[in-house]
């Protein structure tokens, strides 16, 4: 009883209904709580969402809740669950309400990639699927359609800033999904080159570069060391600037190749503004 109290009140404030109602919503498996007038309910809202959105609420996809403006919403959200009728399916005699459009894509696209691979992907094809795993719920084709009209290419999509994401209502899981699997590229071009004698791979650390640079939004100092077999040592980011400028120190960079023991540098810099 105090639990479900206390998740109605995150911040102390008091609930405006009583135990008894806030039990009814941990039965359905929902969550209230509140703050400056906006309750939130999280849980298990899917088999809810109808009556949510009846009942007044605003999907939230950002937190993944639903919004409620005004007064407490819990006893019209609990007469809305006590009227509501038994759920259908194959059990309940009632017909299966329509599907969407998209019912079973996500399966049927995990079907293909594991039949034909991923290379026969359009881009937004495989924008899509790693949108599958940071966004539940809904189709995902458009936003991938979307983000691509807007920043060019998958490698602009990761490396754009958040709040160029935000307009398209990029919550924090997905924000963090794009900028793993942009570090992922970076790291599988820093082992083609790492540990061989980078002289001997010029292409390889011309890709390992473009996949680092290429889709930087402000220029960056970068310092290859490399030992004395050329071989890299490290790579690392000595400064970073503006959009059309950056500054860079000597002196830095001489103490750190003296603390790395390198015996030869590789100076690699980049322009936001011209290609890579």
């Amino acid at each position: 009883m105090g639990k479900a109290k206390r998740s109605a009140t995150e911040l102390g404030r008091e609930p405006a209904t009583d135990d008894g109602a806030l039990v009814a919503l941990l039965a359905a498996g929902l969550r209230l709580q509140t703050s400056d007038n906006v309750w939130r309910v999280s849980g298990n809202t899917l088999p809810h969402r109808l009556m949510l959105r009846d009942a007044g609420g605003t999907w939230n996809r950002l937190d993944q809740c639903w919004d409620f403006t005004g007064e407490d919403p819990t006893t019209r959200l609990v007469a809305a669950i006590e009227a509501a009728p038994t759920p259908s399916g194959h059990n309940s005699g009632n017909a299966e309400a329509p599907k969407p459009h998209y019912h079973g894509h996500r399966g049927r696209v995990r079907e293909r990639v594991l039949k034909t691979g991923t290379e026969p992907l359009a881009d937004y094809e495989l924008l899509e699927l790693l949108l599958f795993y940071s966004i539940e719920r809904i189709d995902t084709k458009p936003l991938a359609k979307r983000l691509l009209e807007r920043f060019g290419t998958l490698g602009d999509v990761f490396a754009a800033e958040p709040g160029q994401l935000r307009e398209f209502e990029i919550d924090q899981r997905t924000l963090v999904h794009f900028k793993a699997l942009r570090e992922v590229g970076r790291r599988l071009a820093e082992r083609k080159v790492k540990d061989m004698p980078v002289l001997t791979n010029w292409q390889q650390l011309i890709d390992y570069c473009h996949a680092a640079l290429a889709h930087e939004k402000t220029e960056q100092f970068r310092i290859l060391f490399l030992d004395t077999k050329n071989v890299l040592i490290a790579d690392e980011v000595q400064q970073r600037g503006t959009i059309d400028h950056t500054p860079v120190y000597p002196r830095e960079v001489v103490k750190r190749a003296l603390a790395l023991n390198a015996a030869a540098l590789i100076l690699v810099h980049n322009h936001p503004t011209q290609p890579f």
